[in-house]
């Protein structure tokens, strides 16, 4: 009986130590402000999961291409804010653009199709800068009224220091620039581990697209102009840790909290199909002309994607 006393005792003691160790904090601090954290810990990106699928357990897998268009509201989160001086959200290009200047590896596109070539060499520093003019000064915009003027000594967002042999940031005229940042392309992979036994989904690349160069006008000009479009190409993992470390701007609700990581992995974006991997090396606009006939092949690959799995288990 005794023994049980002092079990019961001990367990109270617990509680009670365990409680007093238990710190409550206010949602509102001393001066009445909310508490809010902006910024991501600055060893986030640690903490980043990366599953190691073995090559032996993956019995297919394809390749998607899609684009994210900042114009759909489930995107909003991915453009704004459009300034670059917000003290405590950037948006995506923001984000990408900063983690160029801080090393982030880009690769040039390839002027002969949409895919990315990660094998070759990243751009060197003093071809960076080329990549972030998100405008022709020499160009004739006038009609256009939609269209930024933007002049030549400020085109460039990144400046190179051939001295010092390090890049730099100028963004007097971000909001300008952004405002024609509207659409991204990635390159996915999905595919079936047997070891999970279920379907995977993985981004590889992501690509800025400069909005100004794709044209729907011409049918047989669109993959033309998609592939112009194309800015640089950036492997995903490298850019994941920068992702981390950014809190996406909130959408209704102050307090949640989501990284544009998470934003990418819990596939909070939306998108649509362009082209998947083919014998015929086609796109869809390469092949359906008509809307009707693009929204058909959409549908065709976006079902042969979710009914995969399942067709595995039927009997």
């Amino acid at each position: 009986m005794m023994k049980k006393i002092c079990i019961i005792a001990c367990l109270i003691c617990s509680v009670m130590a365990a409680q007093a160790q238990h710190k409550v904090i206010s949602f509102f601090d001393e001066i009445g402000s909310a508490r809010i954290q902006t910024e991501e810990f600055s060893q986030a990106h640690d903490t980043i999961v990366m599953v190691d699928h073995r090559i032996d357990d993956v019995i297919w897998a394809r390749y998607v291409y899609r684009i994210i268009d900042m114009r759909y509201k489930q995107n909003y989160q991915l453009y704004f804010p459009t300034k670059s001086d917000d003290a405590d959200y950037r948006n995506l290009f923001k984000v990408i653009a900063d983690a160029v200047v801080d090393g982030l590896p880009i690769y040039e596109k390839n002027m002969e199709t949409i895919k990315p070539d990660f094998k070759q060499d990243p751009l060197s520093k003093d071809m960076i800068p080329m990549m972030f003019m998100a405008d022709d000064p020499t160009a004739d915009y006038s009609d256009d009224p939609t269209h930024f003027d933007i002049t030549a000594s400020d085109a460039m967002l990144i400046h190179y220091d051939s001295v010092a042999d390090e890049l730099s940031g100028h963004f007097y005229r971000f909001e300008p620039i952004v405002k024609n940042q509207l659409k991204y392309l990635i390159q996915e992979v999905v595919f079936f581990d047997k070891h999970t036994s279920r379907l995977h989904q993985k981004i590889m690349g992501i690509a800025p697209l400069q909005s100004d160069l794709i044209t729907t006008r011409d049918s047989s000009n669109v993959m033309s102009s998609l592939r112009e479009s194309i800015m640089f190409w950036i492997p995903f993992d490298a850019l994941r840790p920068y992702l981390a470390m950014q809190y996406a701007i909130p959408n209704r609700n102050e307090v949640k909290r989501v990284t544009f990581d998470e934003f990418f992995q819990k596939r909070l974006f939306t998108s649509y199909i362009v082209g998947e991997g083919n014998m015929y090396n086609r796109w869809i606009p390469d092949y359906a002309k008509e809307e009707s006939e693009v929204k058909k092949e959409q549908a065709r690959i976006a079902s042969e994607l979710l009914t995969f799995e399942q067709d595995l288990w039927e009997y």
